[in-house]
């Protein structure tokens, strides 16, 4: 048995990014940063900043890149990957996401009146999470809820 699961709540580092594949599956990027606040061996405060690139796809990928903006809260859930190339001065290059499969923005989404929506929350289902090989990514029964 095996299991790939990884859970994060931080702050989008800048908006998300939405492209379409050349099969027209729709994939967002963003960052997410999560903080961490610990004692050193002085007993002194001091707080981390570990990054993570987050990958969306399908329905979530639409809805992230819709209401989510750099600074706002989330919760998200999935697995990682690794994926590795070739950059162009022929070094061998890597990168782990986390390919998501929950989004939930955690803080009030700003109306345009400036005002603040509560949050809101995206139903859990069955996402496509990224390509499974060729182009097949699945299908979504989700309702077109933000999140």
């Amino acid at each position: 048995m095996s299991l790939n699961k990884a859970m994060i709540i931080g702050n989008l580092g800048k908006d998300p990014e939405m492209r379409y594949t050349q099969g027209g599956q729709a994939v967002t990027q963003f960052t997410v940063a999560v903080n961490r606040n610990y004692k050193d061996s002085s007993g002194e405060w001091k707080e981390e900043t570990e990054w993570f690139r987050v990958v969306a796809w399908g329905p979530l990928a639409e809805r992230s890149a819709e209401y989510l903006r750099k600074g706002r809260k989330v919760y998200v859930e999935g697995r990682l990957q690794t994926r590795a190339w070739e950059g162009q001065d022929g070094q061998k290059r890597y990168t782990t996401e986390l390919i998501a499969n929950t989004v939930t923005a955690l803080d009030a989404r700003p109306r345009e009146d400036g005002a603040a929506e509560p949050a809101g929350v995206r139903p859990r289902g069955n996402e496509p999470s990224g390509p499974a090989g060729g182009d097949d990514y699945g299908s979504s029964d989700l309702d077109e809820l933000p999140f």
